[in-house]
């Protein structure tokens, strides 16, 4: 004889086991979850890090040209001022696009996990509720 069916604990084993079983399937969902979006927030940030890089070393760069276009401007020829602004002009237009480039990833990266948080406040929401 079943002593679990016969005080009536096999249905509420039966039950434990699939909710148990249930939880353990939605666990292994959320870490894959938290895996993808850790993925791509490490992609962000690696291309933050290059975009710095590249930023700062524009930087220095059109400074340098920046200061050799001044000097120059006080020069004899014209013409070779010109050519040194527009030099000068064409880094800083390189500099304004990279740093423009560079904001818009920090924009995009503000809100990582943002899919696992909404997912487990669903899941906590779900809970509460069944309590």
């Amino acid at each position: 004889m079943n002593w679990m069916s016969a005080i009536g604990l096999g249905n509420l084993s039966a039950r434990m086991r699939a909710n148990l079983n249930e939880g353990a399937m939605a666990a292994e969902d959320r870490v894959a979850l938290a895996r993808l979006e850790w993925d791509t927030q490490k992609s962000r940030l690696q291309t933050i890090m290059v975009l710095g890089i590249v930023l700062g070393g524009l930087t220095i760069v059109a400074l340098v040209l920046l200061s050799l276009a001044v000097l120059i401007h006080f020069w004899d020829s014209p013409q070779r001022s010109v050519v040194a602004w527009v030099i000068a002009g064409v880094w800083t237009l390189a500099w304004g696009a990279v740093l423009a480039v560079l904001l818009s990833t920090l924009r995009k990266s503000s809100h990582p996990f943002a899919l696992t948080r909404a997912e487990l406040a669903r899941d906590w929401a779900s809970i509460k509720e069944k309590l």
